[in-house]
């Protein structure tokens, strides 16, 4: 099973830039749709967008639209997560899923460990 580890993250003031990083390491690690997820306190987990094995992006969520960009690297095996104009409403513990389909909806069965992001006002 493809495991993920997640770097990046941590505490922006408003209208700043982060970038998150998931790294995908295991059997055949670079052929799996990737998606970002996040959480925020006493909220349910929310899709961010996803990337299809051959760098598709297929969806996006409205509210990150124009702001957050994904894109995976030339090995297929790390995929990042570059968020700009940050808003105190993008706080929240991101997530990163590898699954067959890169979709809202579809399943996900490896996850990485999770990683906050905290942007002041």
């Amino acid at each position: 099973q493809v495991q993920l580890v997640q770097s990046g993250g941590g505490l922006v003031q408003a209208g700043g830039s982060l970038r998150l990083s998931c790294a995908l390491s295991g059997p055949d690690a670079n052929m799996y749709a990737v998606a970002w997820f996040r959480q925020a306190p006493g909220k349910e987990r929310e899709f961010v967008n996803a990337i299809t094995r051959s760098g598709l992006v297929v969806a996006l969520t409205d509210s990150v639209k124009g702001r957050f960009a994904i894109t995976r690297d030339d090995t297929k095996t790390t995929v990042y997560l570059q968020m700009n104009s940050l808003k105190p409403d993008d706080t929240a513990v991101y997530y990163c899923a590898a699954g067959a389909v890169a979709s809202p909806g579809a399943r996900y069965d490896s996850w990485g460990q999770g990683t906050q992001v905290t942007v002041s006002s």
